[in-house]
């Protein structure tokens, strides 16, 4: 697989989940994301360790890591070898979990058949092990709602991030636009997966819910993902947003 294969599947995948974001037109088809977010845990071959050389072999650079302990999260930035977005890599850490949730999502995740454990897709597969029940579900949004989505979503593209300047507009502008289009957007920089940067003007726009069958046969309605839009605070800066996207505090050097 090369990288536009790659990029094309994430993105097929994503706009499948989020059609309502395929239908915006807001700005031209072909603009590129300034980062794509996406989201997996440490469990064996979809452990960000286990993930990060794939990407490399795709071309991507890892530039920073970055830990949440608050959130149980470690976060690897990754660079385009082009022009083109940034990736995001989110690594749920399971043992930030209480044991009963834990056990049960290690549970679902051992059910995963062996071939769906490899190869290069693994963060464009969609869920590799069974749907869990709406009991296992709601114990793991209580525990943690990563935790709840990684569930029902297995490893994969929790959100796309523009950078409003790069699509030739401000924040002000395409947030009323956005609005118009019936997303309403979240200033709150600890909104979605990870904490964001003072450095960056933020807005994440949650997808509508979803009605989902669960084990058992029932169907409920959640959340499953957005869309980002970014802008920095200081445009002469030369850096790439992408670049200023995590606070730096929570920036280490994991050896």
């Amino acid at each position: 697989m090369q990288r536009q294969e790659f990029l094309q599947q994430l993105w097929l995948d994503y706009i499948h989940q989020h059609p309502e974001l395929g239908a915006l037109r807001l700005w031209p088809l072909d603009s590129t994301p300034e980062y794509l977010a996406l989201l997996t845990l440490n469990y064996g071959p979809f452990a960000a360790d286990a993930l990060v050389p794939t990407l490399q072999h795709f071309g991507y650079r890892p530039v920073d890591r970055y830990a949440m302990a608050d959130r149980g999260l470690l976060v690897s930035l990754l660079a385009a070898p082009d022009d083109g977005a940034w990736l995001v890599l989110g690594e749920l850490q399971l043992g930030t979990l209480t044991r009963q949730p834990r056990h049960y999502l290690e549970t679902l995740i051992g059910q995963t058949p062996l071939e769906e454990r490899r190869g290069q897709n693994l963060l464009a597969r969609g869920r590799p092990w069974p749907m869990p029940d709406w009991n296992g579900f709601e114990q793991l949004r209580k525990a943690h709602p990563l935790a709840a989505w990684l569930s029902v979503m297995g490893p994969r593209l929790h959100h796309a991030g523009f950078d409003c300047e790069r699509l030739g507009s401000d924040l002000l502008s395409l947030d009323r636009q956005m609005q118009q289009a019936g997303l309403i957007g979240n200033a709150d920089r600890h909104h979605g997966v990870f904490p964001v940067s003072p450095l960056l003007n933020y807005r994440f726009y949650p997808t509508c819910s979803q009605r989902l069958p669960f084990a058992g046969g029932d169907e409920h309605r959640i959340s499953l993902g957005g869309l980002a839009l970014v802008q920095k605070c200081l445009p002469s800066n030369q850096e790439r947003a992408a670049e200023l996207l995590l606070p730096q505090h929570t920036r280490c050097e994991i050896v």
